[in-house]
């Protein structure tokens, strides 16, 4: 039975609080009618006593005090699922905005999700190629990993998200079950226009689900928008048994949005204003990834964050940083430098690589190939340093090859066109070709062996910066 409440005791931004509220449900979903016959959505946010604090996801503009009622659904917030879901578009609640109809749902799911059972998680395995060298060869996802994209305001994350849902496949006998769900949150209009129509002029749109929050909307949708996003990838996941990867941006303007909610609860404010509560809730996001024991579907994650003011240490990255396994940084200084995707290589990591690469998932030498790159570049970083110092003239032989090394790996491993899709033997073999500028002596992190089989002109461990210098030819 529903039950309505006629008048208001308070208004507060997006919130709006009830007295004399019996047998209220957190997280119930009410429906407000205001005086002029409109009807908009709320959920219960805080119950204390007879007093219900909701929620009102279209905002409160325009809602009176005294001939507002509220009647209380006695469910939680739900949407509507079934296959049809893949090549539509929706707003953050989950309803259609693309203007072909309502769905006809198979299920009705509570947005909220459950928590996955620790005990019923299986490992996660195999690698999903991104087609995108720095990421395949250096720091690969893997199906069922929670890999974040840390990007600075400005920088190219819109581009190389797009590339991502684009050319984001699997390999082996479950690819045709691939599909993706896009969430973007607080964007621009033109932003979220540049992502329909790339995604309409690619192709890929017909395996693709979006949710979409604009900036104009109110935040407390930009609060729902990633669990319906979430909730349509577990549906289509662990019911119909695919693989889907989930790419969530920005979720900083999502945590934003709950700073401003937390606010207006009057809540104690934690690090930078924020709620200290952030952590478990961002986990609450991020935890919804992975792969359950019983069936063959999984969900992968890429939330992509911007840096306020650039800052790594910043609580939002900080605290995704604590949950998920691994980042991919982007660099302002390689983007003014004309590098896409300018992905910084050093601090950037996939905790989760080694499980998913090698004999049977990528190439046997990955490993070998990937550890040594990372090892050479580093070092190209401190020749730069001493370089700045005493003159590239003055630099060793050696080290002016490792200088020559750098430059190569920049402009040939890192940089790469939005719409260049390299297969990742394309992306090993081209690594390797960049290790021949330096001797084999210097490839430490490689086994003799793998030496042997892949290295260019491969002569020996003793190998000369001379002959290594006469291997590069034509880098």
């Amino acid at each position: 039975m529903f039950v309505e409440y006629t008048g208001l005791v308070n208004i507060d931004g997006p919130l709006i609080a009830i007295k004399g509220v019996r047998a209220a449900s957190f997280e119930e979903v009410v429906e407000i009618r205001l005086g002029s016959g409109e009807r908009r959505l709320g959920r219960v946010l805080e119950i204390e006593g007879d007093i219900a604090v909701i929620q009102v996801f279209e905002g409160t503009s325009d809602i009176s005090l005294r001939n507002t009622r509220v009647r209380f659904t006695g469910r939680p917030l739900e949407i509507t699922l079934s296959p049809e879901i893949l090549g539509r578009v929706f707003d953050g609640l989950g309803r259609p905005i693309d203007g072909f109809g309502d769905i006809f749902p198979e299920v009705r799911m509570d947005i909220n999700g459950s928590p996955m059972n620790p005990i019923s998680r299986r490992y996660p395995r195999d690698f999903i190629q991104t087609g995108i060298s720095s990421i395949d060869g250096l720091m690969t996802l893997i199906r069922g990993q929670k890999l974040p994209i840390f990007s600075g305001s400005g920088l190219a994350h819109n581009e190389l998200a797009v590339q991502l849902v684009r050319q984001a496949k699997i390999t082996g006998e479950s690819k045709a079950g691939f599909a993706i769900v896009f969430a973007a949150m607080g964007v621009k209009n033109d932003v979220a226009d540049y992502f329909k129509k790339s995604f309409e002029d690619s192709g890929v749109i017909d395996h693709v689900a979006m949710f979409i929050n604009l900036a104009s909307d109110p935040p407390v949708e930009r609060i729902v928008t990633p669990r319906s996003a979430l909730t349509a990838a577990e549906y289509l996941a662990f019911t119909l048994n695919m693989d889907i990867l989930v790419i969530l941006t920005d979720i900083t303007a999502y945590c934003e949005a709950l700073r401003e909610i937390s606010s207006s609860k009057g809540e104690i404010p934690s690090r930078k204003g924020f709620p200290g509560y952030m952590y478990s809730d961002l986990a609450s996001l991020y935890e919804r990834a992975g792969l359950i024991a019983g069936s063959t579907g999984t969900i992968t994650q890429i939330p992509i964050l911007t840096l306020p003011n650039d800052d790594i240490t910043h609580p939002i990255p900080d605290l995704t940083g604590y949950i998920t396994e691994g980042q991919i940084v982007l660099d302002r200084d390689l983007t003014q430098k004309g590098i896409y995707p300018p992905v910084s290589v050093l601090p950037s990591l996939s905790r989760l690589m080694k499980d998913g690469i090698g004999k049977g998932f990528t190439r046997d030498d990955h490993g070998s190939c990937s550890t040594q790159l990372f090892s050479s570049y580093a070092r190209v970083q401190d020749v730069r340093a001493l370089a700045s110092v005493i003159g590239e003239d003055e630099l060793s032989e050696i080290d002016r090859l490792y200088m020559k090394f750098g430059k190569a790996f920049e402009d040939e491993f890192i940089t790469q066109g939005m719409d260049e899709n390299r297969p990742v033997e394309m992306t090993l073999d081209m690594g390797w070709k960049l290790l021949g500028i330096l001797p084999p002596g210097e490839l430490d992190r490689v086994d003799e062996e793998t030496l042997k089989q892949h290295y260019p002109g491969y002569a020996g461990a003793a190998g000369s910066a001379d002959a290594a210098a006469g291997a590069a030819v034509g880098i």
